[in-house]
């Protein structure tokens, strides 16, 4: 059922992608930031309660919804998981971004894709070269990938029906609310969020730079993962880029600029990961070719795992 849920969902996708998700994550946000409102007093415990009562409540609903329709009937089981990983999991998510940064490339029209990474991004590009766009369009492509399809893909096959994609996609939009994306945005309040989902995410992250790493170039993803990876400001993050890189090539990190500001030139000041050749419109191509052999691969190991399991 697991297989059979993950290949239906991301058909669907492809073949109906839900362009406007805000009518879903409008309440969800309402909900966490009353949470967050009730319970903020800028202390770490009252985090954890927080987070507790709002990863549990999800859980229980999911899985107590999946069971009853299991009992029902499993075809109507397996229909609530391909709904839950259609509306978490999916490359529509990010790749409309990707594409549109991908076609201004190779268009050459850069203040297009200028603009288009910095919605993306949501940070100046004013001042970037066609490298710097290209490099970070890669970033933010493998970072995406991992966190809406290989990390959902992870929790949804551990644990039962669809709680694994809730959960984990839940436990990132805390961590993102509440401690801000580099942690500490509400205080001490935020500090439990963002130290659950870097637990949560160990084991997902190395085995997306894994499956990189495999259907890449294995040498080269490896050496840059080991050696570059804990350079990256968010060295979990920083597993996957480095792996992506060196897989297929490219020089990624460095530091950009993003505009004047008073105090004078602004400079994000960023390691650089990878080897290779620098970025350009034709690694956009080897990005998206690598992200679905890699899912392929996954795919794959979930099939034998399914007869091997059935066999016995």
């Amino acid at each position: 059922m697991t297989v059979l849920a993950l290949i239906a969902a991301l058909l669907i996708e492809q073949l109906r992608p839900l362009d406007d998700r805000s009518r879903i994550a409008r309440p969800l946000d309402y909900g966490i930031d009353l949470l967050g409102q009730t319970l903020n007093t800028g202390e770490r415990s009252h985090g954890k309660i927080a987070w507790i009562i709002a990863m549990g409540s999800a859980a229980a609903v999911t899985l107590t919804i999946y069971l009853v329709l299991a009992r029902i009937n499993v075809l109507l089981a397996l229909a609530f998981n391909v709904g839950v990983l259609y509306l978490t999991m999916g490359f529509r998510q990010f790749s409309h971004h990707f594409t549109d940064v991908h076609r201004a490339l190779i268009d050459g029209d850069l203040p297009r894709a200028r603009r288009l990474i910095s919605q993306w991004r949501g940070r100046p590009a004013d001042d970037l070269n066609s490298v710097e766009v290209a490099r970070l369009a890669i970033e933010e492509a493998f970072s995406a990938s991992h966190r809406h399809v290989f990390g959902v893909l992870f929790w949804f096959a551990f644990l039962p029906g669809p709680t694994g994609a809730v959960l984990y996609r839940l436990a990132l939009l805390l961590r993102n609310r509440w401690g801000g994306a580099a942690g500490g945005a509400q205080g001490n309040f935020g500090e439990f969020a963002v130290a659950a989902f870097r637990l949560i995410d160990w084991l997902p992250v190395r085995l997306t730079a894994t499956g990189f790493a495999v259907v890449g170039n294995f040498e080269d993803a490896v050496y840059c993962w080991r050696n570059q990876a804990q350079n990256w400001r968010d060295p979990a993050l920083g597993i996957v880029l480095s792996a992506g890189a060196g897989a297929i090539g490219v020089k990624l990190g460095k530091p950009l600029r993003e505009g004047v500001t008073p105090a004078g030139l602004s400079i994000d000041e960023r390691a650089e990961i990878g080897t290779g050749e620098e970025a350009d419109a034709g690694f956009l191509s080897s990005t998206v070719g690598l992200v679905w052999r890699a899912l392929v691969l996954w795919l794959m190991l979930l099939v034998m795992l399914a007869i091997a399991q059935w066999v016995s």
